[in-house]
C-alpha cells in the first residue's frame, strides 16, 4: 500500500509538545506572566471569543497572598455542595440525621455535667442543723454523663459513636470529589494538559481531597458545637449567677475570637507559600523520575538530588515560618483564656467568702464549667486555624475544579453514524496563540477507504492537522467534516474518537501488562480478541517467548519493550479497536530502517480498505498514498500522487525525494564498504559499533528486550541491551 524501504532525513512535523508546528504554550503569557487577552482583530467575530475562553494556569500561584481565604465563600460552598449531602443513599442520610441528633445530646449533656458535679459538693458540704446527705444517684448520673462525655470532652462513647456512624458519609464526600476532579482533569483540553506539571496536579488532587474531609470535621463537629457551648455558658452564667460572670465571658471570648480571626487571616500567606513550596517539591521528584533515562543519559543524577534537596529546604522554611508564627498565636490565645478564667475565679471566690451570696458548690460549678470551656475554646484557635489552612488547601483544587473545558459538545449534537470515514477539510484556519497563524485555509478532501499523505518541514502543520482531526482543539475558520457531519457542531467527541484509531510516533503505554494495554483499544473484548488482534500486528510469536506472555508487565511508559515492540502493541491496540479511520502521526520514524519495514507491514494490513491519514517524513513509506499534500508554512503548496509530485522539477517535494535517495545511497556505500573491508572513517565507526550490537542473524535475530544495561529482558534473558529503537526485528 505504501510500503517501500525506509529511507532517512526529513524532520518531524511534530506537535504542540515537541514544538514541531511552532507552538506557544497557553494563551497568550508575556514575560510578566501576566495573561494578555488573546484576540485577533482580523478574525471573524464569531470566533474571537475562542482565545478568551482560554484559562490555562502554568503554577497554581495566588494572585494575592493577603486576600481572605472566606473570600468567595459562596462559590466555594456552591461547588462543593452537590458532594456533601448523600442524595442517593436513604441509609447515609439516616446517619447524618443521627449524627446531629447526638451533637445535640452531647451539649446538654455538657452543661449538666458541672451542674450535678455543684449537686454533690453541696451535699457533701456540712450545713448547720441539716445532716449529711449521701446521694448516690446524683453521683451515678454524672459518672453515667462523664462516660457519654469522655475524658476532655472528645474520647466519650458519644464521639466515638458518632465517628463511626460518619466513617461512611466521610468515604461518600471524599468518592464523590475525587472522582469528579477526576472526570474534570480528563475533560480539559490538550492545551491545558501540556502546560501542567503531573506532580503539582496530584498534589493538589491528594491535599483538596484531605482537606474537604478534614473541614467537615471541625466545622461540623469541632468548631459548630464549640460555638454552641459557649453561648450556652453566656446565657447560663447571666441567668444562674449574675451579670458579673456573664459580661467576664463574654468579653473573654469576643477577644479571644477576634484576636485569633485577625492573626489567623494575617498568616494565612505563610500557609499560601508553603503549599506553592510543596507543590515545587512534589513536581520536581515527579518530573526528575519520569525522566529516569534521561538523567542517567547525562549523569545527572547529582544536579537532581541537589535541586530536590534545595526545593525540600525552600518549603521547610516556608513551614518555619507557619509553624512559628502558629506557636506565637498559641501562646496569645492561651494568655487570654487564662485572664478569663483568673477574672472570674477572683470574683467567685470573693462572692464566696466576703459576701456569702455563693456557697462552695457554686465556686466548683463555675470552676469546672470554666475548665470544662477551656479545653473547647483552647481548640477554637486551632480548629480556626486548621479551617484556614483547609480552605488555603482547598483553593487549589478549586482553581482545577473552575477550569474551563476548551472543546465541549454542541447542544444538538448527537452520535455519528460512520458511513465509510470520508473526510473534508474546508477553508480551515487554526493557530495556538493569536500571535501565529498555523494553518491557512487548509482544504483537502479524503474518499473513504483512501490514503493522503502529509509531508512537509518541521513546524508546517501536518501534526496539527491530526489533533484538529481528533478534535483535540477547535478550528478557528472553516469546517471539518466526516462522513457529511461536522465534527465541531453535529457530532459529540465521544462518537467522533469511537470511530478513529491513533498511531503516534512516541507510544505510550500503561504500566501494565501486555494484555491490558491492547485490550485498551476494546475494554469489552475477550482473550481471543487480543490474541488475534497481536496476530495481525505481528507481535504475538514475540510475546508468547516472554517468560509471563501476555500477563508480562512493559515498565512504566513502556520502556520495559523495544521501540518497535511498543509500536506493534499500539498496531495491535488500534487494530482491535476496529476503527473507520486510521490517523498515523510518523509512526515509524522513530525507528531504524529495519525494524520500520517489518513495521510498515503491519501498518499496511491494519489501513486496508480504512480511511488513513498518514503524517511522515521518509517518503518511502507513502509513495503509493491516493494523495500527497505538501505543506509549508501552514499551507498546501503542492498536492498529487508520488509519480507526479517527483516529476516536477523544481517542486519541493522532488527536492524531499532526491534528498533522501541520495541519503539512501550514503548509507548503502558505507554498508557496502564495511563488506568489502575498507577501513572506515571516524564518522563511519560508529555505524559499525551500531551494527556489531545487533543479535545474531540480523534483522531475523532475536528481538530485543527491556532497555538498561544488564537488566533482564521480558523473557527472561540478561545482557547489555541494544541502542534505542533497535528490535532486530
Amino acid at each position: 500500500m505504501f510500503g517501500g524501504p525506509g529511507g532517512g532525513g526529513g524532520g518531524r512535523g511534530g506537535g504542540p509538545r515537541g514544538g514541531g508546528d511552532n507552538f506557544i504554550y497557553g494563551d497568550g503569557v508575556n514575560k510578566k506572566g501576566e495573561r494578555e487577552k488573546a484576540t485577533d482583530p482580523n478574525a471573524p467575530k464569531k470566533d474571537k471569543v475562542q482565545f478568551d475562553n482560554i484559562n490555562i494556569k502554568l503554577k497554581f500561584k495566588p494572585k494575592d497572598e493577603n486576600k481572605s481565604t472566606w473570600r468567595g465563600l459562596w462559590k466555594k460552598i456552591k461547588t462543593l455542595s452537590p458532594f456533601l449531602w448523600p442524595k442517593m443513599s436513604f441509609i447515609l442520610q439516616t446517619r447524618v440525621i443521627f449524627c446531629f441528633i447526638l451533637l445535640g445530646f452531647g451539649r446538654a449533656i455538657n452543661l449538666y455535667i458541672p451542674i450535678y458535679n455543684k449537686k454533690i459538693v453541696d451535699s457533701l458540704t456540712p450545713v448547720p442543723n441539716e445532716p449529711l446527705q449521701f446521694r448516690w444517684d446524683w453521683i451515678l448520673i454524672y459518672v453515667a454523663f462523664k462516660f457519654l462525655q469522655g475524658g476532655g470532652g472528645g474520647m466519650g462513647f458519644l464521639n466515638n459513636l458518632r465517628t463511626f456512624l460518619w466513617i461512611r458519609v466521610q468515604q461518600y464526600t471524599t468518592k464523590e470529589v475525587q472522582v469528579e476532579l477526576f472526570r474534570h482533569l480528563h475533560s480539559l483540553s490538550l492545551r491545558w494538559h501540556l502546560n501542567r506539571k503531573t506532580g503539582e496536579v496530584l498534589r493538589i488532587m491528594d491535599r483538596g481531597t484531605e482537606s474537604i474531609n478534614s473541614l467537615l470535621q471541625m466545622i461540623l463537629f469541632s468548631l459548630g458545637p464549640t460555638i454552641i457551648d459557649l453561648l450556652i455558658a453566656v446565657i447560663y452564667f447571666f441567668i444562674a449567677f449574675n451579670y458579673m460572670f456573664g459580661l467576664i465571658i463574654s468579653v473573654t471570648m469576643i477577644f479571644y475570637l477576634a484576636f485569633t480571626i485577625s492573626i489567623t487571616e494575617w498568616r494565612s500567606k505563610f500557609r499560601r507559600r508553603m503549599n506553592l513550596a510543596d507543590n515545587e517539591t512534589r513536581a520536581r521528584s515527579v518530573d526528575s523520575l519520569l525522566n529516569f533515562e534521561t538523567v542517567k543519559y547525562y549523569g545527572a543524577e547529582n544536579y537532581e538530588v541537589e535541586a530536590f534537596k534545595d526545593a525540600i529546604l525552600k518549603f521547610q522554611v516556608e513551614e518555619w515560618k507557619s509553624t512559628i508564627t502558629m506557636n506565637m498565636m498559641s501562646s496569645a490565645q492561651n494568655l487570654i483564656a487564662n485572664g478569663g478564667l483568673l477574672a472570674g475565679s477572683l470574683l467567685c471566690a470573693y462572692l464566696v467568702v466576703n459576701k456569702g451570696e455563693l456557697n462552695v458548690g457554686d465556686y466548683v460549678l463555675f470552676a469546672s464549667y470554666i475548665v470544662q470551656l477551656y479545653a473547647p475554646l483552647n481548640m477554637f484557635g486551632m480548629q480556626y486555624r486548621q479551617i484556614q489552612n483547609n480552605f488555603v488547601d482547598m483553593e487549589n483544587m478549586f482553581d482545577l475544579l473552575r477550569q474551563e473545558q476548551e472543546v465541549v459538545d454542541a447542544p444538538d449534537a448527537g452520535a455519528i453514524i460512520p458511513k465509510g470515514g470520508g473526510i473534508e477539510f474546508s477553508d480551515v484556519t487554526f493557530r495556538y496563540t493569536p500571535e501565529k497563524i498555523i494553518l491557512k485555509n487548509i482544504s483537502f478532501s479524503v474518499p473513504p477507504g483512501k490514503t493522503v499523505a502529509l509531508v512537509g518541514p518541521s513546524g508546517s502543520g501536518k501534526s496539527t492537522i491530526i489533533k484538529l482531526m481528533f478534535r483535540f482543539y477547535d478550528v478557528e475558520s472553516g469546517s471539518i467534516s466526516v462522513d457529511g457531519y461536522n465534527v465541531k457542531t453535529e457530532i459529540t467527541q465521544e462518537s467522533l474518537r469511537a470511530i478513529i484509531g491513533v498511531v503516534p510516533q512516541d507510544t505510550v503505554l500503561f504500566n501494565n501488562t501486555i494484555k491490558y494495554n491492547i485490550k485498551y483499544g476494546r475494554i469489552t473484548a475477550n482473550d481471543a480478541d487480543v490474541i488475534e488482534a497481536a496476530k495481525g500486528a505481528d507481535i504475538h510469536n514475540r510475546i508468547m517467548s516472554f517468560a509471563q506472555q501476555y500477563d508480562t508487565t512493559v515498565g512504566e511508559r513502556g520502556l520495559r519493550l523495544s521501540g518497535g515492540e511498543k509500536q506493534r502493541v499500539a498496531i495491535a491496540r488500534t487494530l482491535l479497536k476496529a476503527p473507520t479511520i486510521i490517523l498515523l502521526d510518523e509512526a515509524t520514524s522513530a525507528l531504524d530502517t529495519n525494524t520500520e519495514r517489518n513495521i510498515q507491514d503491519s501498518l499496511n494490513k491494519m489501513c486496508i480498505n480504512r480511511t488513513t491519514v498518514i503524517v511522515a517524513h521518509r517518503l518511502s513509506t507513502i509513495i503509493h498514498a491516493d494523495e500527497i499534500l505538501v505543506l509549508k508554512d501552514g499551507e498546501i503548496i503542492e498536492r498529487g500522487r508520488h509519480s507526479d509530485l517527483v516529476s516536477k522539477v523544481e517542486g519541493v517535494y522532488a527536492s524531499m525525494w532526491k534528498q533522501q535517495l541520495e541519503s539512501n545511497n550514503d548509507n548503502r556505500a558505507i554498508e557496502d564498504s564495511h563488506s568489502d573491508g575498507t577501513n572506515l572513517g571516524e564518522s563511519d565507526k560508529f555505524t559499525e559499533f551500531e551494527k556489531s550490537r545487533r543479535p545474531p542473524g540480523g534483522p531475523g535475530g532475536r528481538p530485543r528486550g527491556p532497555r538498561g544495561p544488564g537488566g533482564p529482558r521480558p523473557d527472561g534473558s540478561r545482557g547489555r541491551d541494544k541502542p534505542v529503537g533497535r528490535d532486530g526485528q
